[in-house]
């Protein structure tokens, strides 16, 4: 928990800090890098960390988290201008690749199934906690004049989560010789790159349709097709291809992708939405979307005792159904703006995010040995990070089409109120394509056998 803190209050802290470090270090125009590049240099990460916690283990992969995080967040805290604030943003980006999936994965190897639940409901609260400690922090460091402290306040932190792992956490790996699969590694980290720094920029730092923005796509797309012959070649793949040949683990990414567009898609709208139409303070916006974080984890220390009783799958369904009932009730009430009504609806929506993030999550884990747990946990929060890629992409597109070239906090209210509304359409339309990908979910039964939780998944 303390591990995740890092990456949690990392997410948001540094919102509310922006214009204070704008004007200590200028460069108004290149802020938005400050988290682009941090969501790239985790993105791409995640699947090399997942698979060398299979080869080397889970302890060493999450201390280089927590080293690179504190190296990243110490230089962060000395940056002495917008560039270089940005490229050490990338060091704290390559930390918490490592960070968020190993300690996930460990989760699944040290509790039973009947426990992962509730610590993974545990680890949902320390994003709740943070959507609301997170701004505080920001803003009062901004208010002291020093933004500074956004990143060094989380030295201790990564000490005390690195000592506690040293101390506490303990594990057995088989050694063995391993082939690294270092070709696959690069053209995995290079076409990801390329491709996700096009959809991040496509419509923001040029247009669609310019030579940037072809090309990356293009040499991407080229160098990803590259790495999939590679794989399918490869003694030790680094994304073994097999995670996409078998239907439990496919479908679970497909949820997990839609979850990224639905979260990323609420977090980027919902303050805007209730700031511009019915002029809520920046606190009042951010506490009616942080009733989402707060429903999340509520549901997901809960879930274990629904998918113990009925299965993941119907869990799950049940998960997707309240997302898109929240999401239903956003757009329609959309045109008639009201705190209440966004508040109660985010609160649905992490309820069931709860549902279904947390038992497609462990239905995953589950049907797979210790050795495979790593690339299986990392390519579903890899698959929640590139939904959020492109749903920022898609997302920003539709607000665009109406909000024009002009910043959203110069427009009428009238203006925001459709842009947005037109958003949240396109949020329920993700939410339904994610009930299709749950419905695909095979029926993995949960069995009760002489006091063991096991599971038998059909993973055909």
């Amino acid at each position: 928990m303390v591990t995740t803190g890092l990456v949690a209050i990392d997410a948001t802290v540094l919102a509310t800090a922006i214009p204070t470090i704008v004007n200590d270090l200028g460069d108004f125009a290149l802020f938005p890098w400050l988290f682009s590049v941090y969501l790239l240099a985790q993105a791409v990460t995640v699947p090399i960390y997942a698979k060398l916690s299979d080869v080397v283990g889970r302890k060493p992969i999450i201390l280089i988290g927590i080293g690179l995080f504190l190296l990243g967040s110490i230089l962060c805290g000395v940056a002495w201008s917008m560039p270089a604030l940005i490229a050490f943003r990338a060091v704290q980006g390559l930390g918490a690749g490592a960070v968020q999936p190993t300690s996930i994965t460990i989760v699944g190897d040290i509790y039973s199934l009947t426990e992962r639940a509730k610590v993974q409901g545990y680890l949902a609260s320390v994003w709740g906690i943070s959507a609301v400690v997170g701004p505080t922090l920001g803003g009062v460091f901004s208010q002291l004049g020093a933004w500074r402290g956004v990143f060094f306040i989380n030295i201790p932190l990564c000490i005390i989560a690195g000592w506690m792992l040293v101390r506490s956490f303990h594990e057995q790996v088989e050694p063995r010789r391993h082939r690294v699969d270092y070709l696959g590694a690069v053209l995995l980290i290079v076409s990801l790159t390329l491709i996700i720094l096009a959809v991040l920029q496509g419509g923001q730092a040029w247009e669609w349709n310019s030579p940037q923005s072809i090309g990356a796509f293009a040499i991407g797309g080229v160098l990803l097709a590259a790495f999939v012959v590679v794989e399918s070649r490869a003694a030790e793949p680094i994304l073994p291809l097999w995670v996409f040949s078998r239907r439990l683990l496919l479908t679970t990414t497909l949820v997990s992708l839609g979850v990224g567009a639905i979260l990323i898609g609420l977090t980027s709208f919902v303050p805007t939405y209730l700031e511009g139409s019915v002029d809520a303070p920046p606190l009042v916006a951010g506490l009616a979307l942080a009733a989402l974080t707060l429903g999340w984890p509520i549901a997901a220390a809960f879930s274990g005792r629904f998918y113990l009783r009925i299965g993941f799958r119907n869990t799950a369904l049940i998960g997707v159904s309240l997302v898109v009932l929240g999401t239903l009730g956003l757009a329609l009430f959309a045109a008639t703006p009201s705190i209440a009504i966004v508040a109660i609806s985010c609160f649905i929506i992490g309820l069931g995010m709860g549902l279904v993030a947390v038992p497609t999550l462990i239905a995953a884990q589950s049907s797979v040995d210790w050795n495979e747990r790593g690339v299986v946990t990392g390519t579903n929060l890899f698959a929640r990070s590139i939904g959020s890629a492109i749903g920022v992409a898609v997302f920003g597109a539709i607000a665009n089409a109406i909000f024009g070239p002009v910043d959203a906090s110069s427009l009428p209210p009238a203006i925001i109120t459709a842009g947005s509304a037109a958003v949240f359409l396109a949020v329920l339309v993700v939410a339904v394509a994610t009930v299709a990908a749950t419905i695909g979910m095979p029926r993995t039964p949960v069995k009760r056998a002489a006091g063991v939780i096991s599971t038998v998944a059909d993973a055909n």
